[in-house]
């Protein structure tokens, strides 16, 4: 379910709301964990049983590394009163989270990927092409196994208590604001807001706030570009300056659907009492592709950062690379940067965007953790930046890697563009479009971002929201359904 929908915001919502309300406090867990199902089952509720199963695994893990239950075959005599679980134990728990997260998520999104390559290969050889199993990709996948995964490798490193009870855990994982589509929530954020939580009025009309500037975002602002980014992108042949504009339509698009849903979470989580820490930070902003990633998806930043670079610099700075130690930190950027495209999808396109941005960084800490134009002004680093995330972005949009090609191709004017190539500026340059745009670049220049605009509520501010909300309930009227970009991930 969807939130900007007619049945999440005319039913599921004020019903939802109602309920917890009205319920004993001592019910919200078993009332939040009915409903969290109820969100994300509406669609297919096969995919709430893979939930469950994504949950007892995660949750049995943590208590075999924590101890507080007992593996008697890999249990090792500990001293008296120490409590603490066996060496054994601990590392064959931390093996099955992880190794079993990876092929529970492996199985259902890199199966057909894995598959294409192995045909393609075969056929090389002249072999026949097989074919495995037609799996259906559920939603979100990617989003609460990171999550339900992350809490094993934390009480693995100390980081977190394990959770109180399989409830609470379950609540973790499926809290129906961040389980579609993020943000990737940690449990030791969230572990003692789920055993006890404050409400209060002012926390509650922030959460309004938020989730009436988010859905605006992703109704008003990011639909549109993904129409323009979708006519460029879906020509035969684009003139270049369409090209860019389908392009920085896209680079919109994307920023303001996924923000405008981290937005939306962050309001639901505040009705209910929780508080969820930011996920973007005007990325769009930034000096350096450095600066970039500490402000796009910072919960994805950080949980990359945390389980697969810093362990996997320290594992080899242990193995010093024959004396090339220097290289590692580059070494640590590419994989994790190829791991977080595949991340996004499976196909070739998200491994080489992931691979672009790996390598955009080792040359920013080859030049001394700067960019190779520092010595530009700022807004001139500001520019230079954001020229070449749109550039990647192609990468990311294409459905393949000889479609990124020739559509970067036709923005340098490198191919030639064909008759048909004159009907896309009039799907493009629509007066409509381009006062989206206007908007989009203003939002940036102004530096208007909803966590700062929320610090203060005045009464601008509230009737400027209840505008911007009532016009994205008007437009739910007159458009067709728009799903979340991140959903699919």
């Amino acid at each position: 379910m969807v939130f900007p929908s007619h049945v999440f915001l005319f039913y599921f919502l004020p019903v939802a709301l109602g309920l917890y309300y009205l319920c004993p406090a001592r019910w919200h867990g078993l009332l939040l964990i009915g409903l969290s199902y109820l969100c994300y089952g509406w669609a297919n509720p096969w995919f709430v049983l893979l939930l469950v199963f994504s949950t007892v695994l995660n949750y049995a893990c943590g208590e075999w590394i924590s101890g507080r239950w007992r593996m008697p075959w890999l249990w090792r005599g500990e001293p008296a009163g120490r409590g603490l679980p066996a060496t054994r134990q601990r590392k064959a728990a931390l093996g099955l989270c992880i190794g079993g997260n990876l092929a529970f998520l492996g199985f259902f999104k890199y199966l057909g990927f894995v598959e294409s390559g192995l045909n393609v290969m075969l056929g090389w050889f002249g072999g026949a092409s097989v074919h495995f199993l037609t799996v259906a990709l559920p939603v979100g996948i990617s989003f609460y196994t990171f999550k339900a995964m992350s809490y094993g490798l934390d009480v693995y490193q100390g980081a977190t208590k394990p959770a109180r009870s399989l409830l609470d855990f379950a609540n973790y994982v499926a809290l129906f604001p961040q389980l579609v589509a993020g943000p990737i929530g940690r449990f030791r954020d969230l572990g003692a807001q789920l055993e006890g939580r404050t409400h209060t009025l002012e926390k509650f009309c922030q959460g309004v706030f938020f989730f009436a500037l988010g859905m605006s975002k992703k109704v008003l602002l990011a639909d549109p570009m993904g129409q323009v980014a979708d006519a460029a992108f879906a020509a035969v042949s684009v003139p270049w300056h369409a090209a860019w504009a389908g392009a920085l339509a896209y680079s919109f698009q994307i920023y303001f659907d996924f923000s405008g849903y981290s937005d939306m979470a962050t309001g639901l989580g505040l009705m209910m009492g929780f508080e969820f820490r930011r996920n973007f930070d005007l990325p769009y902003l930034s000096q350096s592709i450095t600066e970039f990633w500490r402000r796009w998806h910072i919960s994805l930043q950080n949980w990359l950062q945390d389980f697969i670079f810093m362990p996997l610099t320290k594992r080899l700075m242990r193995t010093r690379l024959r004396g090339k130690g220097h290289a590692i930190p580059w070494i640590g950027y590419m994989i994790t940067f190829v791991a977080c495209g595949l991340w996004h999808g499976a196909a070739w396109t998200f491994v080489a965007w992931g691979g672009l941005h790996g390598l955009l960084l080792c040359l920013e800490r080859l030049a001394g953790r700067k960019p190779i134009y520092a010595g530009l002004p700022p807004w001139c680093r500001t520019l230079a930046t954001f020229a070449l995330v749109l550039l990647s972005w192609v990468l990311f949009r294409a459905e393949t890697l000889g479609g990124a090609l020739s559509y970067l191709g036709a923005m340098f004017g490198l191919t030639d563009a064909g008759p048909s190539a004159a009907l896309v500026p009039g799907l493009v340059y629509q007066p409509h479009f381009l006062l989206v745009f206007v908007a989009c670049l203003l939002i940036h220049i102004l530096r208007l971002d909803t966590w700062d605009l929320a610090q203060s509520l005045k009464p601008a501010k509230l009737v400027l929201a209840a505008a911007a909300f009532a016009a994205s309930v008007a437009m739910l009227f007159t458009q067709s359904y728009e799903p979340f970009l991140y959903s699919r991930f």
